[in-house]
């Protein structure tokens, strides 16, 4: 194996949206490093099956009024 090609191999702490913590190692930042997560397993409907629609800033309502012709009745 080839040396000093590979990146530096390191300890850092995630953290999950609900606080929780946990010590993992990643090539990502510097040593001790901390890594605040927007989006884990624990909150990503993708995992926990609960999906919630959120209309920002009347999305939603401006396209259910532009292609409300199309819908069935």
């Amino acid at each position: 194996m080839k040396e000093n090609i590979h990146p530096d191999y390191h300890e850092i702490t995630v953290v999950m949206t609900d606080g929780k913590e946990f010590k993992t190692r990643s090539t990502l930042g510097k040593a001790g490093d901390t890594i605040r997560l927007d989006i884990d397993p624990t909150s990503h409907p993708a995992w926990t099956g609960v999906y919630r629609l959120i209309d920002t800033g009347g999305k939603l309502a401006k396209f259910n009024d532009k292609f409300a012709a199309f819908r069935k009745k």
